[in-house]
């Protein structure tokens, strides 16, 4: 028995040397790092970078080419007498090279590229809320692994237990001291444990493979999950990506605010154009001739029938239903937190009622252990009280685990 104590205390202790170690934390910042959403926030930076060097090319010159050739019906004619003014050819050619330069447009561009950035942050922010959520698949997988570990190596120190027992009584049937069936009862218990080992042994398995899918991790059964000491902060203010997503959403659309309330300003450009043609400006000599054309001019729409007003009205609008949502997510996530913290004190009592258990169970099988020495009880009596104490560590294991479990989604839900 006190072997069996022995290997329970280093289960919790010592680690295995040699093995690869891994923690829960490095699962977080692997998965976040590793899942294939995470490239998106990179996608996104190179997008509208392209997007405002493409908003930026409104500042330098504008060049257009135009070329034609028709032929009309009709011309103008000089109606003077003798006047030798040859009247203007029936088909006419124009080719000319044109270029706009904005000089002033009332700050729409720089409105423009802020609201870029604006709208990167809000999608890169939503990208880390999307992965903040695999905090809890990783949570659900490596508490799991972690009760498989430690149950296996309960059921190795069960094992152990009883193969010292079976050499007890086989000696104690040697001297007839104990039934002859005694031993038999015992080889059948160490292959069911055998059994159970197999089934924990595939379980383990599985999930350490579904973990390592998770975090592009290799990792098998021989990793070590350590054991994490969790500590929760019941009174800390929540700090979740998401109410940093619903405030920049806010500041997406403060900045679309902007930009709306700078498109009616007035826009004023420079402007030259170059060209050949027959006629060319001098409508009254009939030959090609070179020209240009230098100016600038102003545009400014002074009545929009109240539509830049009624947009800007219904962004008030979606800024409401932002504080909504903002308000709907703290209300739901504080009644998420209610309940896991109600969870977590059900397992800390059932934790305390577990030990208390366990100490009665070690006393009533150290007496059955005695018993069976002195052939008083058979060796079913004394598998079915070991058999209790183990189900009763491992019900212990299982809320301890469920405990850390608990903890570590309430720290998660709160964004610790």
């Amino acid at each position: 028995m006190k072997r069996y104590i022995l290997l329970l205390l280093m289960l919790f202790t010592l680690p295995s040397w040699g093995q690869h170690v891994i923690t829960l934390q490095e699962c977080y910042e692997l998965a976040i790092t590793n899942y294939p959403l995470a490239k998106q926030s990179q996608l996104l930076q190179t997008q509208t970078q392209l997007d405002k060097d493409a908003i930026s090319t409104a500042k330098l010159p504008q060049f257009s080419l135009d070329a034609q050739a028709t032929y009309q019906s009709d011309v103008i004619e000089v109606p003077i007498p003798n006047s030798n003014i040859e009247p203007l050819n029936n088909d006419q050619y124009r080719a000319t090279l044109s270029v706009n330069q904005l000089i002033y447009n009332g700050g729409t561009i720089e409105a423009s590229l802020n609201l870029k950035t604006a709208q990167l942050k809000t999608k890169q922010m939503q990208v880390e809320v999307n992965l903040n959520q695999l905090k809890q698949q990783i949570n659900q997988l490596y508490f799991s692994i972690l009760l498989s570990q430690k149950t296996e190596l309960l059921l190795n120190a069960k094992r152990e237990e009883l193969q010292t027992k079976l050499n007890e009584v086989s000696s104690g049937i040697k001297y007839g001291i104990i039934l002859p069936v005694s031993d038999k009862i015992i080889k059948a218990e160490i292959l069911k444990l055998n059994q159970q080992l197999t089934e924990v042994k595939s379980n383990k398995t599985t999930l350490v493979k579904t973990l390592s899918q998770q975090i592009s991790q290799p990792l098998n059964t021989t990793t070590l999950f350590e054991n994490p000491v969790i500590e929760i902060l019941l009174n800390s203010d929540l700090k979740r990506p998401e109410l940093e997503l619903f405030k920049l959403k806010k500041e997406e659309i403060a900045y679309n605010e902007t930009l709306i309330s700078k498109q009616n300003s007035p826009k004023l450009l420079g402007f030259a154009t170059g060209g050949y043609g027959n006629p060319g400006l001098n409508m009254l000599d009939n030959s090609f001739q070179p020209f240009y054309i230098a100016g600038i001019k102003l545009n400014w729409n002074v009545f929009d029938w109240n539509s830049n007003k009624k947009q800007r009205q219904s962004l008030a609008i979606n800024k409401d239903i932002v504080d909504t949502e903002t308000e709907t997510f703290k209300l739901n996530t504080n009644i998420k937190l209610n309940q896991q913290q109600e969870e977590i004190e059900k397992i800390e009592t059932f934790i305390i009622t577990d030990k208390e258990i366990i100490g009665l169970r070690k006393d009533v099988l150290k007496s059955s252990d005695s018993q069976l020495k002195n052939g008083v009880i058979t060796s079913s009596a004394y598998i079915t009280e070991l058999t209790n104490l183990y189900e009763d560590e491992n019900t212990l294991i299982r809320h301890k685990i469920q405990l850390q479990l608990a903890k570590a989604n309430y720290n998660v839900i709160k964004g610790q």
